[in-house]
């Protein structure tokens, strides 16, 4: 046994009768990809907490006098700019025979918008500032539009069904570890006096993190698509995914370029599979509905900053408590998943609802005092479990969908499904803020009643992972 195999078995729980789904040379090196895709992902995870668009870019923008109005702009552009483009470059990824590459250009493309970025943090003040950084951010958020549709079918590729969750999980843990310790250092060097300079260093740093995850991803041994689709077709006889995969999406087959000529574009066949693959379209009208997890801890911090919370909330206290939820989460989540992913989905949007209707309660209390230590702790407390809960949403929802599908047609859901999510979240996004006018209480619970919906909806799509 090597060092690789000796490590990957003490971290996943290995699922050897599933080793059959993949090429037997991929098999031999199931160990060596599983940990260099657990690296990978973490360091691309670490990267994000450099420039997430919740946190470090507002800080930022406030440091170099950016107009308030362009805050605003950064989540939309930062999630959505890397979910739209995906129908439009599906067709160009689906060309490529090997697509850990695919996987590393988007790495190196996020590497070189952030670096733009520092350079701008260190040089710019003001609109013109605020404007490149933007700009930049497009750029970044193309690069994760690639990284996000090849990584998943690489797992797919490399990882046996029943160790993709863990997978996840694993990296998931180890970006909370960078983030608790980034947060740490922020609080105890930085505070809340944190200066542009300061960021430019931070971006300069999440910019060598994306080089490295390329790195080491392109290490990855990854069979080619064409020759694995068939080789699974030519074993098994009902096609290389498990039992359960094949049972849960029978609706739709991978489009082939005939099939997108025949349909005459591949938005036409993207129509076509929410017209024909139920399974996709429950998994997208789901993932629409479970968003309280992900939108409501801005109107959180919202709430605290309008109550006077204290230096807890400060830019180090939020990336800290995002840490350490992700790395409680990461491991715990990565296991339930790969036991039932929907179920997962489910029960974490459903908690997360949960936790944003008793949050609207007690601030809503006679006698309540964000500003107070009790108030102050309760505020970094919700932001924490609403956290935690999101990221058991986020590894059920990628567990299911790698697990789900196999092939070209894995890429596929991926692609169309992230571009559907990319106009479901400006419309979410759009509604919530506008309730909020209202009230920023009426936006939590606008999100949590859809969460509740989005929770029983999950539990009745098909099981998809790999049952223990």
């Amino acid at each position: 046994m090597t060092a690789a195999d000796t490590v990957y078995s003490a971290l996943v729980t290995r699922e050897h009768s599933r080793g059959g789904d993949l090429p037997e040379r991929v098999e031999r090196d199931i160990p060596r990809n599983g940990l260099r895709l657990v690296a990978a992902n973490t360091l691309q995870s670490s990267g994000d907490q450099t420039v997430n668009a919740s946190t470090v870019l507002p800080w930022l923008f406030h440091a170099l006098g950016v107009p308030a109005a362009f805050v605003g702009l950064l989540v939309p552009i930062r999630e959505s700019g890397s979910m739209l483009p995906q129908v439009l470059l599906t067709p160009l990824v689906l060309r490529v025979t090997y697509r850990k590459w695919v996987f590393v250009t988007g790495a190196v493309v996020q590497a070189a918008s952030v670096a733009v970025m520092a350079g701008i943090a260190a040089l710019g003040h003001g609109t013109a500032a605020g404007v490149g950084i933007l700009g930049a951010l497009v750029v970044f958020s193309l690069g994760r539009c690639l990284c996000s549709i090849a990584s998943k079918d690489v797992q797919g590729r490399t990882i046996p069904s029943g160790e993709r969750g863990q997978i996840i999980g694993l990296a998931t843990s180890a970006a909370g570890i960078v983030a608790v310790t980034l947060g740490l250092a922020i609080r105890a060097f930085g505070g809340d006096d944190l200066g542009p300079g300061d960021l430019s260093l931070l971006l300069a740093g999440g910019a060598v993190l994306w080089v490295l995850s390329a790195l080491v991803y392109s290490r990855v041994t990854e069979p080619a698509g064409e020759a694995y689709a068939r080789g699974g077709e030519d074993d098994a006889g009902t096609g290389t995914g498990s039992g359960t995969r094949a049972a849960a999406a029978p609706e739709a087959e991978a489009p082939d370029d005939a099939d997108r000529e025949r349909d005459g574009s591949w938005f036409a066949e993207a129509a076509r599979l929410f017209r024909e693959d139920q399974t996709f379209r429950r998994f997208v009208t789901v993932r629409g509905l479970i968003l309280v997890s992900s939108l409501s801890p801005p109107f959180i911090v919202s709430m605290s900053v309008a109550a006077g919370t204290g230096a807890l909330a400060g830019l180090g206290g939020f990336i800290l408590a995002s840490g350490v939820a992700s790395l409680i989460g990461g491991r715990i989540f990565g296991r339930l998943a790969d036991r039932s992913s929907r179920r997962l989905m489910a029960w974490a949007a459903a908690a997360a609802s949960i936790v944003a209707l008793g949050f609207v309660v007690a601030v809503s209390m006679p006698g309540f005092d964000g500003s107070s230590a009790v108030g102050t702790v309760f505020f970094v407390g919700g932001y924490f479990l609403l956290t935690l809960l999101h990221s058991g949403v986020r590894v059920g929802r990628k567990t299911y969908v790698v697990d789900v599908a196999e092939g070209d047609l894995r890429t596929t859901y991926v692609a169309v499904s992230n571009s559907a999510m990319g106009v479901i979240l400006l419309v979410v996004g759009g509604i919530s803020s506008v309730v909020a006018l209202a009230g920023v209480e009426w936006a939590l619970v606008f999100l949590a009643v859809l969460g509740l919906i989005g929770a029983v909806s999950g539990l009745r799509m098909p099981e998809a992972s790999a049952a223990r």
